[in-house]
């Protein structure tokens, strides 16, 4: 039975909280078995806690938004830190660099992404990225502040929206790529482009539900179940079967997130 894995989502914030259980039953009916729910807040974290003990295959991951920063990094590091260290997270994200937005400074982005990278080193986990107009300072931090031993430390650019040449350059370090469903939308060449250039084995597939909902559902908010219209257009531009696409890009994730096959 194909099967896929939606490696990001917010479920524990609004307004996908509020419906969570139904939002997830539609999910298992569309045979998404896995989901990785990110947390940008302490509720969320708590939240995701307790969606933890009721659904074993929803896993986690925190950290600062990059919007957040400057308003929030003080008071809220220390807390995903002190969560981390306690087993409770497959991943530290999302954090990254936004200058598309200005929310943040980019020295306050860039001060807490060197310190969430000091986290996933810390703890051996992945970091979840988020990087918008920002991709020469992002690759400056990462070589510089994300080596263990001479190695950089394991992640994935989620939702990504670069150039050919920046998905390259992710590539090349080693990393992972995660296409959203801004790939459906008519004017998304590049993306396509994109997701047609990424080895299969350095490929994953995310909603950023309750974000970006696909082409087919424009206008509703997003969810984990339509992840599978993302597999569809990337196997597509692949050329290959939707169950392939949804194979290879759900062991990519077990093997970033180190998960037990399920």
């Amino acid at each position: 039975m194909t099967s896929f894995f939606d490696s990001h989502a917010h479920l524990t914030a609004s307004p996908l909280l509020e419906q969570v259980d139904a939002v997830l039953a539609r999910a298992k009916a569309a045979h998404v078995t896995n989901v990785i729910n990110i947390c940008t807040g302490a509720a969320c974290v708590h939240e995701g806690i307790k969606l933890s003990q009721k659904y074993p295959w929803v896993y986690h991951a925190a950290a600062v938004h990059p919007h957040d920063a400057e308003k929030e990094g003080e008071q809220l590091f220390p807390f995903i830190a002190e969560q981390a260290r306690q087993g409770r997270f497959v991943a530290i994200g999302e954090t990254g660099l936004d200058y598309y937005y200005t929310h943040s400074s980019a020295e306050q982005q860039k001060h807490y992404l060197r310190m969430h990278f000091k986290l996933a080193l810390e703890c051996q986990l992945p970091v979840i990225i988020h990087c918008r107009e920002a991709f020469a300072d992002f690759f400056d931090i990462l070589d510089a502040d994300y080596q263990k031993g001479g190695k950089l430390g394991p992640g994935v650019l989620h939702c990504f929206t670069g150039t050919l040449k920046e998905a390259e350059q992710v590539l090349e370090r080693d990393w992972y790529v995660s296409i959203s469903g801004i790939v459906t939308f008519k004017k998304s060449i590049e993306l396509r482009e994109v997701a047609k250039l990424v080895p299969l084995d350095r490929l994953l597939i995310e909603t950023d539900a309750p974000y970006l909902a696909p082409q087919s559902h424009r206008g509703k908010v997003n969810e984990p179940a339509f992840v599978v219209n993302t597999a569809e257009v990337v196997a597509s531009v692949k050329g290959i079967s939707v169950a392939e696409l949804a194979h290879a890009t759900s062991e990519n994730a077990r093997r970033l997130f180190c998960l037990r096959t399920t």
